[in-house]
């Protein structure tokens, strides 16, 4: 790390408490136009099996997305969490009132007896979760690294896109070997193309 660079920590530290200062009609409002330029991006439209995330804190809400993404007729494909192996399992949720519970990390997670396996290779669209970007791509996570495991596994073709507030976005994010860029970035104010 290059000296006066800020680490993933201090970064995810920094972005929570810049979030935290925000009331939850700014945030809902802010989220609500992230959703609505999800919602006019093309290569959402186009895609017919989508990867979403339930949100953990820091990570802007994909609750009322998943929920508006089945009257677009999307396959609707969220992960199921195995911290034994820290990999996760995608599985066909047809009904989220019904078919989630919550997993071990705390989140709403798809239910393995009532929801179906999806190949890695099916989907079309990953969304992908963060806490912090850059303009280049780069991602700060939870530090569980579940994401940069899956993120090489995805087909090539699979556009991985990243909701976030601007205040998410930061200048450097540093990336190490491990660490996996997202193609595009959505936030409340622009769309951001690192392909």
């Amino acid at each position: 790390m290059e000296e006066g660079q800020l680490s993933k920590k201090d970064i995810r530290e920094s972005v929570i408490k810049r979030l935290d200062r925000m009331s939850a009609d700014e945030l809902a409002e802010k989220y609500k136009k992230i959703e609505e330029r999800l919602f006019g991006f093309a290569n959402f439209l186009e895609s017919r099996i989508v990867l979403f995330y339930m949100d953990k804190p820091g990570e802007v809400s994909g609750r009322d997305i998943v929920d508006r993404s089945y009257h677009y007729s999307k396959i609707v494909v969220l992960p199921a969490f195995d911290p034994a192996t820290h990999t996760m399992h995608l599985l066909k949720v047809d009904n989220p009132r019904t078919d989630l519970k919550k997993g071990p990390r705390g989140i709403l997670e798809p239910d393995p007896r009532k929801c179906n396996t999806v190949p890695i290779e099916c989907i079309d669209i990953a969304i992908i979760p963060g806490i912090a970007y850059d303009e280049k791509g780069g991602r700060i996570g939870s530090g569980e690294g579940y994401y940069d495991r899956l993120i090489p596994d995805l087909a090539v073709t699979t556009r991985k896109v990243a909701l976030s507030l601007e205040d998410q976005i930061v200048p450097l994010v540093p990336m190490e070997s491990h660490d996996r860029y997202v193609d595009i970035i959505i936030s409340e104010k622009r769309v951001i193309y690192k392909i």
